[in-house]
């Protein structure tokens, strides 16, 4: 099975989605086909539901999804579960608890009761507060996850790799899932000191990393292969084919690169691997984190 391991679905309110860049184009509903002239229509102001994700999975020979939070509220559960029960190709779903909240365990708990409910996300990037993850109240949400075989996907830049590391020593037995590697600064060309404290993350057994939303941290309109690869070899150094997991990102790539453009990117990348590596970054790791 091949999957898209991180991808968002929404119907877009400004209120509900504060961090969606707004655009002066229409906001009114557009079917995006194939996705190919995201040049002409990069707005995310609108609405993203899985008729149109589908039509881009399927084309890109991909069985099916994951789809992952894009709000910190218990509503969110609800939208993508009833998402997840209306289309199959909906493999799993990666909400949003309160982790700091008393009532941590019971929202797992009643969370984790969907058989299509993978693991939860808390947007870490956004927060200020240095060491987040160390919090107390923090920690001992995350240790309620276990008990529910809930996955932790990471969200940080790369300056919250510290607090990331921490985070996987303290909790050795819980799986985690690395989004969009970490964001580097990509734009910047800058490797250190996200490639040094990625490597140390790496280290931890129960760590896995996605590939997915570095055209994002590149310059939108002028990214290159090129640009990027430093990036991946990386990835593929310190994690091997054996913890990475493929994700798009959509739409929020749609900023920078249609779906088929990052999966060519992908797949020129892999040609160097195995058939079992590159069946194992497809969808068999996220197979295997996500559903055994």
């Amino acid at each position: 099975m091949r999957i898209d391991a991180h991808q968002h679905f929404w119907t877009y309110d400004s209120l509900d989605y504060p961090w969606i860049p707004r655009n002066q184009v229409s906001r009114a509903r557009q079917p995006t086909g194939l996705d190919t002239h995201f040049d002409s229509n990069r707005t995310l102001d609108r609405d993203f539901l899985p008729l149109d994700l589908w039509p881009l999975l399927s084309a890109a020979g991909l069985d099916g999804c994951i789809a992952v939070q894009a709000r910190q509220s218990l509503r969110e559960n609800d939208f993508l579960i009833s998402l997840a029960d209306e289309h199959d190709f909906i493999l799993g779903v990666v909400g949003w608890i309160d982790l700091r909240s008393d009532q941590a365990g019971k929202q797992a708990q009643e969370f984790a009761k969907h058989p299509k409910a993978v693991g939860v996300r808390h947007v870490v990037q956004d927060e200020l507060q240095p060491m987040f993850m160390a919090g107390e109240a923090f920690r001992r949400g995350i240790a309620s996850l276990k008990h529910f075989d809930l996955i932790y996907d990471i969200l940080i830049y790369e300056h919250q790799l510290p607090d990331a590391i921490a985070l996987a020593a303290a909790f050795p037995d819980q799986q985690f899932v690395v989004d969009h590697i970490a964001k580097p600064k990509i734009k910047w060309a800058t490797l250190d000191p996200w490639r040094s404290l990625i490597k140390k993350l790496a280290g931890f057994s129960n760590v896995v990393v996605k590939l997915s939303g570095m055209v994002t941290e590149a310059d939108h309109a002028h990214w290159s292969v090129e640009q990027l690869d430093p990036y991946w070899q990386v990835i593929l150094e310190a994690f091997t084919p054996s913890r990475i997991l493929f994700g798009s990102d959509w739409p929020v790539a749609r900023l920078a690169s249609s779906y088929q453009r990052w999966i060519t990117v992908v797949r020129e990348w892999l040609v160097a691997l195995s058939d079992s590596e590159r069946a194992a970054i497809w969808g068999q790791n996220a197979h295997r984190v996500y559903f055994q």
